[in-house]
């Protein structure tokens, strides 16, 4: 009995939502309908884009301020909030189009039942779900990666498996856009974000392992070759420093050059920089130069997890005691 009961009231519901599909076609080309439909879209989409317009200016305030802030924690702050406040707007409009499509719905069918809605509307669903599938694919990366902060607005990033690399300047729940290092603008649907590289501090922060016979001498070299590296925001962004020295042995020095360049941008201190040291000492009077520098990326909480792990690799186990069965 239970089981006509719930099949007798599915299909009412299917016929109130048939009748009610109908209903909404045959209404839907009425002039005074259209014209309500209309005025209705045409509202929400003013109220959308007003409410639009405050949060870019909002965003822009929130990313000037964390341009402007030297504190890391709070630069990763704000471009987090900047984010949200760039995905709600498209959040914002889609509201205002559903409620726009209420009003209307509501003002020209006020005797309709509400089963009927609800069940038309879930007729809707399942119709535009097959139909907009690749979007609802699209939003539903988009909702995933926003919820697990994969980045934000203003991240250097590195795209696979496109490996495509820039500046993330607007994200939404369908797609992200990124400006590459040549400036070009490049549009990825969220469904075929496989995965995320995100340069840390918006930098890559590399270092030049040298080995030389004489310091002073060589202190004058790594000047030389900064005064030729092509510095700026995508390219070497900050010169060679000198972090460390070292005397190995008599007449054997070990420099420690540290740099950071902008991602992608690695082969200027990989390529160019060695390159300069080779020609540079071999043109000198007196060489310096002991060997080929050494290239590396110098990243400080790379070098700290990769410790712990190396340390924790060569932990020995206990040795195991052994049992001694008591004496009858």
């Amino acid at each position: 009995m239970a089981a006509t009961a719930i099949a007798n009231g599915m299909d009412k519901t299917l016929n109130q939502s048939t009748s009610t599909l109908r209903h909404i076609s045959d209404s839907i080309f009425a002039s005074r309908s259209l014209l309500i439909l209309l005025a209705s879209l045409l509202v929400g989409s003013l109220v959308g884009k007003f409410a639009s317009m405050l949060l870019r200016r909002a965003s822009r305030s929130v990313g000037r301020r964390a341009d402007e802030s030297a504190n890391l924690g709070t630069v990763n702050r704000l471009r987090r909030a900047e984010t949200w406040m760039i995905l709600s707007i498209a959040a914002v409009r889609t509201l205002c189009f559903i409620l726009a499509l209420y009003f209307w719905w509501v003002f020209t069918h006020p005797h309709q039942q509400p089963t009927a809605l609800v069940g038309a509307s879930a007729l809707l669903v399942v119709v535009i779900g097959g139909v907009f599938s690749p979007l609802l694919r699209d939003l539903a990366s988009g909702g995933g990666m926003m919820a697990e902060h994969w980045f934000g607005v203003g991240d250097l990033v590195t795209i696979e498996p496109f490996t495509l690399q820039g500046v993330v300047e607007r994200i939404t729940l369908r797609s992200t856009r990124i400006r590459g290092l040549n400036g070009e603008v490049i549009w990825v649907s969220n469904q075929n974000i496989a995965s995320v590289r995100i340069a840390q501090k918006g930098v890559w922060t590399l270092a030049i392992e040298l080995f030389v016979s004489n310091k002073a001498r060589a202190e004058k070299l790594v000047e030389q070759v900064n005064a030729l590296l092509p510095t700026g925001p995508s390219l070497v962004v900050r010169p060679l420093a000198i972090m460390e020295e070292t005397e190995r042995s008599k007449g054997v020095w070990h420099m420690t050059l540290i740099t950071e360049t902008a991602p992608g941008r690695n082969w200027l201190i990989e390529n160019t920089a060695v390159e300069l040291f080779k020609s540079l000492d071999e043109k000198s009077p007196k060489p310096v130069l002991l060997a080929d520098p050494v290239p590396r990326f110098a990243d400080n909480d790379t070098e700290r997890e990769f410790a712990r792990a190396v340390k924790n690799a060569k932990k020995t186990r206990p040795p195991r005691r052994k049992f001694v069965r008591p004496k009858q």
